[in-house]
């Protein structure tokens, strides 16, 4: 009798379909806190939780838009254009945190005395019109500039700083990268080297984050403090974006990274978490 009783819970359970997996895709930014608190999930609460930085975050969008995720990663506001373009998503974004984007250079470039550069030269070295670091106080070396891939959120923050809009940013010739860590390693591995990348990604070994300097004004250093305070320009919310309202694991994951224990996770990897990011964030 008990073997047979066995059997036929073994039965039942087994056309019980398991709990779906939550997919999460995008930003490389956001990814080292949302990959920890999904591997603090799945050994604490067991839930699954997969989490990749396919195409950035524009490649979060589109993976969530059909489909092929339930949650995406995303290091900059969700723009008309993508409402445009996916107009069958209810995009709900949740911010977890802020970050300072900055221009990160190789430490030649550093010791040789560059520390901080205006929007104009900004604009000179991604147009190639300023070819060598000598123009800008640096040593006589010719500038190499890694380009982020256009649709990563780094790249469309840098775009609309220095262009006021993607559409209105000059096509350039540039070698690109894509993750946060290939842009790091690329510009630690070559002398004269620049990119757009997250302030908290830069070492201050072999990278190091340059402040913004215009005439007349201090110097706008990209720091957690400064972007608290509203004193740097090139801040950005980190978000995680559901189709509708998120449900289920979706839900316990953003409740987590909001709660007490994420938002150590925000600081620990080097951004801004919500207490000090200007009263962004919170529940959609």
């Amino acid at each position: 009798m008990r073997r047979t009783f066995a059997l036929l819970v073994a039965g039942v359970l087994a056309g019980v379909p398991a709990a779906a997996a939550l997919r999460v895709i995008g930003s490389t930014t956001v990814n080292p806190v949302v990959s920890e608190a999904a591997a603090i999930l799945r050994a604490e609460a067991g839930l699954e939780i997969q989490v990749d930085t396919a195409g950035g975050s524009s490649g979060g969008i589109a993976a969530l838009a059909d489909g092929r995720a339930e949650m995406a990663m995303v290091s900059r506001p969700i723009k008309v254009a993508d409402r445009q373009r996916f107009p069958g998503v209810d995009f709900r974004s949740t911010t977890i945190g802020a970050d300072a984007l900055a221009l990160v250079v190789s430490a030649d470039v550093w010791s040789a005395g560059v520390r901080c550069l205006s929007r104009e030269q900004v604009r000179g070295l991604y147009e190639r019109r300023i070819a060598r670091w000598s123009e800008v106080g640096g040593p006589d070396r010719q500038v190499v500039f890694f380009n982020k891939e256009p649709g990563r959120g780094t790249w469309e923050v840098f775009a609309d700083w220095l262009y006021g809009g993607v559409e209105a940013t000059p096509m350039v010739s540039h070698p690109e990268v894509g993750s946060n860590e290939e842009a790091r390693s690329k510009v630690a591995s070559t002398r004269g080297a620049i990119t757009q990348l997250s302030a908290a990604w830069a070492d201050g070994v072999r990278t190091f984050a340059l402040g913004l300097c215009e005439t007349g004004l201090p110097v706008a250093h990209p720091t957690r403090a400064a972007v608290a305070a509203g004193d740097y320009p090139l801040s950005r919310p980190l978000t995680v974006v559901t189709d509708g309202p998120p449900v289920g694991v979706a839900r316990r994951l953003i409740d987590f990274v909001l709660g007490g224990r994420g938002q150590a996770l925000v600081t620990r990897h080097g951004y801004l978490p919500l207490s000090q990011a200007n009263g962004e964030g919170g529940h959609p």
